[in-house]
């Protein structure tokens, strides 16, 4: 069930996602923090993210506005350190929260409590139709990309920020996603060694756990390439609706501890 459901939702979300800013790793997250703790995931969907873009890129990357990429990117790569080393702290710290129901014992991790947050955040911002219109004047990009990078280094989900702030870029629709694509890369650069030295062990990683990251590699290249080849600016209103319950559904599960501790 788990490589079913995991395989699916990479397939789904790379395709359908290509042509919106509804990353691939938001809607991953979710999917991976059912069968992984919760740093654990964030690392995981963000190898699945890392592959899958540099797959995408090898599609599109010719398009990419390199100009762009630099005032955007540099700066993401410092932010998406400094969001990963918090959540290697976070995942050292309790959350001091404690509760009790059915015979059990709960308690979320503080890497729990702040990434079940930030996912019933997005999730309701997702939900907005304002915030699906919000745009950032082109001089604050910088910033954008530092605000990117950090959330996408703490949590993995960037992808709505990185859209907000290029949507006055005046690229067009092939240009616009071949530089997201780029920038994605950058931040992934970045942010999985930091993982790796701050909390997630390569080597007790079980076979099934690698199995299921790969499993979900492949169905995601899958989706980005029938996506670049069959879809053009997805309306993927009822996917947006469904993972978005989705994720308030997993961040109220890590926020109370159910999941995650």
């Amino acid at each position: 069930m788990d490589f079913l459901m995991i395989g699916f939702v990479a397939f789904l979300a790379s395709g359908l996602t290509l042509y919106s800013g509804f990353g691939l790793g938001t809607v991953l997250l979710p999917a991976f923090a059912l069968f992984f703790a919760v740093p654990t995931a964030v690392a995981a969907a963000g190898a699945v993210h890392l592959l899958n873009n540099l797959f995408k890129g090898s599609l599109v990357g010719r398009d990419a506005d390199w100009p762009t990429v630099r005032w955007f990117g540099i700066p993401a790569m410092l932010g998406a350190i400094l969001g990963a080393l918090l959540l290697g702290a976070l995942d050292k710290a309790d959350a001091g929260l404690s509760w009790s129901a059915f015979g059990r014992d709960f308690s979320p991790s503080g890497a729990g409590l702040a990434i079940g947050l930030l996912m019933v955040v997005f999730a309701l911002l997702e939900l907005q139709p304002w915030f699906q219109r919000l745009a950032a004047p082109p001089r604050l990009m910088p910033l954008g990309g530092l605000l990117t990078g950090f959330l996408g280094g703490l949590s993995g989900q960037q992808g709505a920020l990185r859209s907000m702030f290029l949507l006055k870029s005046g690229l067009d629709a092939r240009h616009y996603v071949a530089t997201g694509t780029q920038i994605a890369i950058l931040i992934d650069l970045s942010r999985l060694p930091t993982y790796g030295a701050a909390f997630v062990d390569a080597s007790a990683a079980s076979p099934r756990d690698l199995a299921l990251v790969a499993a979900a590699t492949v169905c995601a290249w899958a989706g980005a390439w029938l996506g670049v080849r069959y879809l053009r600016k997805a309306t993927i209103g009822t996917i947006r609706m469904a993972v978005a319950g989705l994720m308030l559904l997993v961040g109220g599960l890590l926020m109370s501890g159910v999941l995650g501790s």
